[in-house]
C-alpha cells in the first residue's frame, strides 16, 4: 500500500482503495486494518470465488464516479494510474494500462511460450477490440459506463473486455506500463482458463452482433 499512498500524495488524488478477497485468510485482511489507512478497505466474499466476479463486486462497492481496476500483487504499477486520469479527462471512455503498446514492456522473466500464449489471445480478440493489449487487467473507467454496458456477465477473468464490449465503447486510450511478474503465488493459465477465454469471446462476439444489428 506504500505505492499507493505515494501516488494518491504526490497527486493530490482522493483514491479509495477497495480490495476484493475470496476469504483466502493470507493476511490481506490484516494488513490493510493494520495500516489504519481510512481510506482503504477489504470486501471479503465467503460463497463466491473467482476475479471476473471479484471485480464485479468491486465494482459495486466503490464509492466513487471513477474506476481503476488493477492487480493487488503490484503486477500494474499504481504509478500509471495518474496518465490513466489524464486519458479518462481527455475524453477517452475507457483507458487500458498495456504492455504492448509503444513504451509498454514486460518482465524480462517472460518465457518465449508466455510471450506467443498472449499474442495469440491478442489476435483472437481482434474482431472485439484492435487495442494492443486487450487481456490487461489493469483498466479505467467511469462509472456511468456501467449503465451503458447493463447486466454483465463474465466469464473467465478477463473482465476488461466484458465491460469495453458489452458498454460498445469507441474511444479507447492505451496507457504504457511495464508489467511485473507475482513474486508470490503461481498463475491462473491452465487449459481450462483458455476454454473460459474463448467461451467469452464468443460470447462477447454474439453480444457485439446483437449491439450492431447483426444476426451472429
Amino acid at each position: 500500500m506504500a505505492r499507493i499512498t505515494a501516488v494518491r500524495e504526490s497527486h493530490g488524488l482522493d483514491l479509495e482503495l477497495l480490495m476484493v478477497d475470496d476469504n483466502s485468510r493470507d493476511g490481506t485482511v490484516e494488513a490493510v486494518e493494520a495500516s489504519g489507512l481510512p481510506w482503504a478497505r477489504v470486501l471479503v466474499r465467503t460463497t463466491e470465488r473467482g476475479l471476473a466476479t471479484a471485480v464485479v463486486h468491486g465494482f459495486q462497492n466503490a464509492s466513487h464516479d471513477t474506476i481503476v481496476v488493477m492487480d493487488a500483487d503490484l503486477s500494474h504499477p499504481p504509478e500509471a494510474i495518474p496518465a490513466m486520469l489524464a486519458a479518462l479527462d481527455s475524453g477517452a471512455e475507457f483507458v487500458v494500462g498495456s504492455r504492448f503498446c509503444p513504451g509498454g514492456s514486460t518482465d524480462a522473466e517472460w518465457t518465449l511460450a508466455r510471450r506467443l500464449n498472449s499474442r495469440f489471445a491478442t489476435i483472437l480478440a481482434r474482431p472485439l477490440t484492435s487495442i494492443s493489449d486487450p487481456m490487461s487487467g489493469f483498466f479505467a473507467f467511469r462509472r456511468n459506463l456501467l449503465d451503458r454496458a447493463g447486466p454483465l456477465d463474465p466469464l473467465g477473468y478477463k473482465i476488461s473486455l466484458e465491460v469495453l464490449v458489452r458498454a460498445g465503447c469507441t474511444h479507447v486510450a492505451e496507457v504504457p506500463i511495464h508489467f511485473t511478474d507475482r513474486s508470490k503465488g503461481t498463475s491462473k493459465l491452465d487449459w481450462s482458463v483458455r476454454g473460459d477465454y474463448i467461451r467469452h469471446l464468443v460470447r462477447l462476439m454474439r453480444a457485439k452482433g446483437r449491439k450492431s444489428g447483426r444476426t451472429p
